[in-house]
């Protein structure tokens, strides 16, 4: 009769025994944010009356940013050029580019390259919209002739998020676990 318990377990199952790298930043993880995340208003760094972000990670050390876009009204809601590629995964409504013959729909995900200019539009019969969005470099904002009339990047983001937290109460090192 064979002993069971004297197997050699699977070291397939086994954790990882040595210690991580000393000067590894921690993981982030955010639990719920298809559901009970997104519905914490206050959470969300406003851009304008109708505009807002919430950050999941501001990567200072390498110049991108991870955020869920909330816009809450239709129309157009900027004229950009990117710095560096773009993904993007539509979690509510949709919105398409004036430049591009594709609507980016809930459900749907969106690359963009390094370069582009567009111009972003929520439809009219759209609500909400809430994307996320991993923007490696940043913006420029332009007219339409490319003229530059403003930019945003890791270090605006970081910015905004720390002046909306310190005024909601929060303190402005509330940002700190968004970035690494």
């Amino acid at each position: 009769m064979t002993d069971i318990t004297a197997r050699k377990p699977d070291e397939r199952a086994i954790p990882y025994q040595l210690p991580q790298p000393p000067d590894m930043s921690p993981d982030i993880v955010h639990l719920g944010i298809l559901d009970k995340w997104l519905e914490d208003d206050k959470l969300w760094v406003p851009m304008t009356p109708t505009v807002s972000f919430k950050p999941l990670l501001l990567s200072a050390s390498q110049g991108y940013y991870v955020n869920l876009l909330r816009v809450r009204q239709s129309g157009v809601l900027s004229r950009h050029r990117h710095t560096g590629p773009v993904h993007a995964i539509v979690l509510r409504g949709r919105w398409y580019y004036l430049e591009h013959d594709w609507v980016a729909e809930q459900g749907g995900y969106a690359h963009e390259p390094a370069g582009e200019t567009h111009t972003l539009y929520v439809p009219e019969d759209v609500t909400e919209m809430i994307t996320w969005f991993h923007v490696t470099g940043g913006y420029t904002y332009v007219d339409p002739e490319g003229t530059a009339v403003g930019y945003e990047d890791v270090f605006t983001k970081i910015e905004a998020a720390r002046k909306h937290y310190e005024a909601i109460g929060l303190g402005a090192d509330y940002v700190k676990q968004f970035i690494r």
